[in-house]
C-alpha cells in the first residue's frame, strides 16, 4: 500500500525494498520513548517509529528529507 503527499514529496508505504540498515540517535534513550528509526538509500531516506519497526515507513526524496529536518530544526 502506496500514498504519496505532494508537499512534502512523501511516500508512505508498507513495506521497503530490501533490507535497511536502521539507526536511531546516540541521544534516544533506552526506555524507547518517541523515537524515529532512520535509514539512508541511494535514492531516499526510510523514516519509521522505533516501538513499531514493522508498522508503515515514510519514504523521502533526499529533497524531502531536507525539508523534514529543516522544518524540525526550526520547531
Amino acid at each position: 500500500m502506496t500514498r504519496r503527499q505532494e508537499r512534502w514529496n512523501v511516500e508512505v508505504t508498507t513495506s521497503a525494498a530490501g533490507t535497511p540498515h536502521w539507526f536511531k540517535s546516540s541521544h534516544s534513550g533506552a526506555e524507547g520513548g518517541q523515537c524515529l528509526e532512520v535509514a539512508a538509500q541511494p535514492e531516499a531516506v526510510l523514516v519509521r517509529d522505533s516501538k513499531n519497526p514493522t508498522g508503515p515507513t515514510l519514504t523521502l526524496t533526499q529533497r524531502g528529507w531536507s525539508a523534514f529536518v529543516a522544518y524540525i530544526a526550526e520547531s
